[in-house]
């Protein structure tokens, strides 16, 4: 099921928690031997590449209210363990347990951060 955003710019989303917005990589349309796959041959593969485009915050961490300690700030704060990959980095996740949403005729994907299985980081690889 794919999910239709109206959305008019991608900015405003904002991910929530562990979650990573990923837009798919072209998937190739023929094999090393030059035989033309069909569309439907790439959407069952279970791992997918895609780029990296938005990071959610990461895991919170509970606040500790320290009584003994009266110096310390009492800022209740959410902190969070931050998530490993970054805005461009290439993504291999599997496809399965992600979110498919559209938008503006483009699809991408939403998966939670242990869908992730590598990431392959390099300054010119979204060019």
């Amino acid at each position: 099921m794919t999910l239709q955003l109206g959305e008019p710019n991608l900015d405003k989303f904002i991910m929530i928690g562990d979650r990573v917005l990923i837009k798919p990589k072209s998937p190739l349309d023929k094999t090393k031997s030059g035989l033309y796959l069909p569309p439907g041959v790439q959407q069952k593969e279970k791992i997918h590449a895609g780029y990296v485009l938005k990071v959610g915050p990461g895991y919170p961490i509970p606040a500790i209210n320290e009584v003994d300690e009266p110096w310390k700030d009492k800022s209740q704060e959410v902190k969070y363990v931050p998530l490993q990959p970054h805005v461009g980095d290439m993504a291999l996740y599997m496809q399965n347990s992600g979110f498919e949403i559209e938008f503006k005729g483009e699809k991408y994907y939403i998966v939670p951060h242990s869908s992730i299985l590598m990431l392959i980081r390099d300054e010119g690889l979204m060019e």
